[in-house]
């Protein structure tokens, strides 16, 4: 009866036989017991039939039973799981593939058997397998594996359409698993493959979101992804900036973001000789991370050179704005000797450049005012506490002195009566 009750009920449904449609229903509660071979034919049955309004709740009774069993399995001991259902040669390839070690691959094996049993469902089923994979809280490193294998092996013989949804739905999976289940070489190969197929606004945010979280396990040549076509530019710089917000956005310190800033610094140096690459882009790069994650402004240094030799048209004030993130102090005595005796750094400023830094020095000067008219006042004020402190010392004293001439007319008086006094006692 299962292998063919999915067609038998949409059939007495579509016919309105009542008691076929008894029959069937009666069939499907009982389908927790059936085996994992009879639930995934039905769910293919369903896709034969996917016009029909029945095979939508009929799937998901199916694909309820399929990730319960699934998760009692992989539950099982790993020779029971392995017994369970044998792992077909193009998975065992796969894993015996990689360069990991003999029990790692028997190991990821037993837990990865059902990967091309799952295979034939189509993209929508398969979505909402692994909608079921997560909110049953199921391994999110095998689920992670799973879709690795799952875009590798579709991709072979899907459309354009079928590799965009496939992708699409690899995206809006891995975004909820754990995020150091997912290796960031693969967000990366991932991207490439959304780049070629223009996936929606969203599911690419995802993505770089994604990747942004994971920067500080990037690699230069991760990077450097090929500009689109209608930029003039070599690589996909804005692409690498929103990368390094999202990064920032994460409010990670320490080790991964002097990491994400030395990465960064190897990125300027590799896209400074784009002759494209606009100054205020290029300043963009420059004050991308920030200054505190430097320990040095070497690899800055060499990028700028690099930038003024490749873009001799720059006007001054161009120059200038690109110069004036070095900071000296973070340079070696041999850079500084450098930068003095390079021409590329010799700028000469223009009268309104030198009207604006005489502005910005007017302003500094008048902050140094304002703050020594302040620093007056405190002074003044100072002053005036010391002089009250030494009213009140004098006060004091005084009122000490006084004290003491209570004290001595009062011993004296005292003597004076005992003197007086007549003896009781001879």
């Amino acid at each position: 009866m299962p292998s063919n009750v999915v067609l038998m009920h949409c059939a007495a449904k579509f016919m309105e036989v009542s008691k076929v449609l008894e029959q069937t229903e009666k069939c499907m509660e009982e389908v927790r017991y059936w085996s994992w071979p009879e639930i995934l034919l039905s769910l293919k049955q369903c896709q034969e039939v996917e016009t029909s309004p029945e095979a939508e709740s009929l799937a998901a009774k199916l694909m309820d039973a399929l990730v319960e069993k699934l998760c009692l399995t992989v539950e099982m001991s790993p020779s029971s799981a392995a017994s369970a259902c044998s792992p077909d040669s193009s998975l065992f390839r796969f894993s015996c593939d990689s360069k990991s070690t003999e029990s790692f691959k028997n190991s990821s094996v037993r837990l990865m058997w059902w990967f091309d049993e799952v295979l034939v469902l189509s993209p929508g089923l398969v979505e909402m397998f692994l909608k079921l994979l997560v909110s049953r809280k199921f391994d999110n490193l095998i689920i992670s594996r799973f879709l690795f294998y799952y875009q590798k092996v579709k991709f072979c013989s899907a459309s354009s359409h079928e590799k965009r949804k496939i992708l699409e739905t690899i995206i809006a999976t891995l975004c909820v698993l754990d995020q150091s289940c997912i290796p960031c070489k693969g967000l990366f190969g991932f991207l490439r493959l959304a780049l070629g197929l223009n996936i929606s606004k969203s599911s690419m945010n995802k993505l770089e979101l994604m990747i942004g979280n994971n920067l500080d396990q990037a690699t230069l040549d991760n990077l450097l992804v090929p500009s689109p076509s209608k930029s003039s530019h070599l690589y996909y710089v804005n692409l690498v900036i929103r990368f390094t917000k999202a990064f920032l956005d994460g409010a990670k310190g320490g080790l991964q973001l002097k990491k994400v800033s030395s990465l960064i610094d190897q990125y300027i140096a590799e896209v400074a000789p784009d002759p494209c690459l606009k100054p205020s882009k290029f300043l963009s790069l420059l004050t991308l991370v920030p200054d505190s994650a430097r320990d040095s402004h070497e690899e800055i240094y060499r990028a700028i050179d690099m930038y003024l030799e490749a873009h001799t048209g720059l006007t001054n004030g161009e120059k200038l704005s690109v110069i004036r993130t070095l900071s000296y102090e973070k340079l070696s005595g041999e850079s500084r000797t450098k930068i003095s005796r390079n021409p590329k750094f010799q700028v000469i400023e223009t009268p309104d450049e030198q009207q604006q830094q005489q502005q910005k020095q007017l302003i500094l000067q008048m902050d140094k005012v304002e703050i020594s008219g302040e620093n007056e006042k405190l002074k003044d004020h100072i002053e005036g506490i010391q002089w009250r402190v030494m009213e009140l010392e004098r006060a004091c004293l005084k009122m000490q002195n006084q004290m003491e001439v209570i004290k001595r007319r009062s011993k004296n008086s005292s003597k004076g009566n005992s003197r007086s006094l007549p003896k009781l006692c001879s």
